[in-house]
């Protein structure tokens, strides 16, 4: 994949991967042009916007969760979060959609943008050379997000469109864009951490063209419930979502770990 200057890079993972220490990794790589196109999920934009302002911090998987609550603290595996890093979220939030009043729709990619935006004109330098969110929207890398309603995301957007009934996600804008970036595509090749909505989207995008040219998944998924988490990249090429002649290949491991091994082999860190 590094060596074929014929390919477009698309990237996608699961928002754990934000929380818990990827995040800077994946700035890295849209800072430096590694990657053209992400697909991710509501959660990602969520960290990603938090983190700029905001540190989480190292608990256990083993925390007693109901003394966490009534401290209003929400854990993510062994990360912990504060309820304040969410109230701050949530002004964030209505800053940004205040700019979509006097529109019809945003798309989610638009909706990504502006919160890039926003972290370049208001987080300090250390904070914002970490997020994917601001060097995405610097070198104009589109970030898709087909789940954008699900979390504290979602409900910021259905909180702001009760007040704004006319306002309308632009769902059908974004597919758009996605397709003809896939179509106009010379080759593609895509790197997937962890599986859902965003793994999906981006496989069943280049169903268009035929099939990916390359194609690595990272997930701790297997396929044995034949859930799409799980499914390894030849169940791919039965849809032709991964080209018959594509080069592929399925790694079971943690992605926080492994991704960065194959980062430093690669050399592009």
């Amino acid at each position: 994949m590094l060596n074929d200057k014929e390919i477009l890079t698309f990237f996608s993972f699961t928002a754990n991967l934000v929380a818990s220490g990827l995040r800077g990794f994946i700035a890295k790589l849209a800072k430096e042009k590694k990657i053209d196109v992400i697909i991710t999920t509501a959660g990602s934009i969520e960290h990603d916007v938090i983190k700029a302002f905001f540190d989480y911090e190292i608990g256990s998987f083993y925390e007693n969760d109901v003394l966490l609550h009534k401290k209003g603290i929400n854990r993510i595996g062994n990360i912990k979060v504060k309820n304040k890093a969410y109230i701050l979220f949530e002004e964030i939030c209505k800053k940004i959609f205040a700019n979509y009043d006097d529109k019809k729709s945003f798309s989610p990619s638009e909706l990504s943008r502006d919160f890039g935006s926003y972290i370049e004109k208001n987080a300090k330098k250390e904070k914002r050379e970490k997020s994917f969110l601001y060097w995405c929207y610097k070198n104009d890398v589109p970030i898709f997000c087909p789940g954008v309603i699900d979390g504290a995301l979602g409900l910021q957007i259905y909180f702001y469109m009760q007040k704004n009934k006319d306002i309308y996600i632009d769902y059908r804008n974004d597919m758009k864009k996605l397709a003809d970036i896939v179509m106009n595509a010379k080759k593609t090749g895509a790197i997937i951490l962890g599986g859902g909505i965003s793994k999906h989207h981006l496989i069943g995008a280049n169903l268009l063209r035929g099939g990916l040219d390359y194609a690595i998944y990272i997930t701790t998924a297997t396929d044995l419930d034949g859930s799409l988490s799980g499914a390894k990249t030849n169940e791919a090429v039965s849809w032709g979502k991964i080209s018959e002649k594509g080069l592929h290949l399925t790694i079971y491991g943690e992605a926080t770990i492994i991704f960065p091994l194959l980062l430093k082999k690669a050399k592009l860190i």
